[in-house]
């Protein structure tokens, strides 16, 4: 996937500049609903609480993908399962549009992973003690990090967007196949429900403001018949969580911040606001 990211982005930029100007957009409205895969950066994760502070360093982490059935991706009961996004959007002139939208990632912390851990834990625990920079492996025993209901990156995006049906010669017909170049930035707070468990504390699981990120994108758009369009986003951003609720108990928290990439793949329609 990565080496799909860098091609794509090779071959789009001399077509964001080379865009032929196009007069119909103002004014309209969009949705779209789609899908993501995700990549994120190595963290250190910082955690706090009443008897323990340590830091885990370099900590390697994935999406969540589920498994593709009709039900699972299309049932409105499961609508969360899968990594999801969804996006409304307005025109605020031919080329530019504002638009807000939630990216549903899925955030897990790989197990059984040796990583450095610096601080001191004095829990109660078989994991008391004093670290500095010692290797420590990361049972499921001792550690379970996820957002995975979920990595909730909530944002607002300043989108740009230029037709180059002009470049192919099949694509004349502006009624029927509307081809456009996306480029834009955004940013905005991220709220997880997060799934941490700390060797023997409740997990806290629930939805909470936990820091912010910010992003930038690349993307191609098709638009049939001006009403309807498939999409595909590449999208690349940083997020700040430096308050992540671990348990029920409010001075159990963790930080971190990390890189992410995404992929996304989404249909939608299109139309005239009034």
């Amino acid at each position: 996937m990565k080496k799909v990211f860098f091609t794509s982005l090779f071959l789009l930029i001399p077509l964001l500049f080379s865009a032929q100007e196009e007069k119909t957009n103002k004014g309209k409205i969009y949705f779209f609903w789609g899908w993501n895969e995700s990549w994120y950066s190595n963290s250190d994760i910082h955690f706090t609480g009443n008897n323990y502070d340590f830091t885990l360093q370099k900590v390697r982490a994935h999406d969540k993908q589920s498994d593709f059935s009709i039900d699972t991706y299309f049932a409105p009961k499961n609508i969360t399962l899968p990594q999801t996004n969804l996006r409304v959007g307005y025109f605020i002139s031919d080329k530019y549009d504002i638009s807000f939208g939630v990216d549903h990632m899925k955030y897990v912390m790989s197990s059984n992973q040796s990583v450095r851990i610096n601080g001191n834990i004095n829990d109660g625990s078989v994991y008391d003690g004093r670290y500095f920079n010692d290797v420590f492996l990361i049972t499921p025993s001792f550690l379970k990090f996820e957002h995975t209901d979920g990595l909730n990156y909530l944002n607002i995006e300043i989108t740009r967007n230029d037709n180059i049906n002009e470049l192919f010669r099949w694509l004349k017909s502006k009624d029927k196949i509307q081809l456009s170049t996306l480029i834009g930035f955004g940013g905005g707070p991220v709220m997880p429900k997060s799934n941490v468990t700390l060797w023997n504390k409740e997990r806290h699981d629930k939805f909470h403001f936990a820091g912010y990120g910010f992003s930038g994108k690349i993307g191609l758009n098709i638009t049939f018949y001006n009403y309807f369009f498939l999409r595909s986003e590449f999208k690349g951003g940083f997020i700040d969580l430096s308050d992540i609720r671990t348990s029920s108990d409010a001075s159990d928290k963790a930080s971190q911040h990390f890189f992410f990439t995404e992929f996304e793949a989404a249909f939608g329609v299109i139309f005239p606001l009034f």
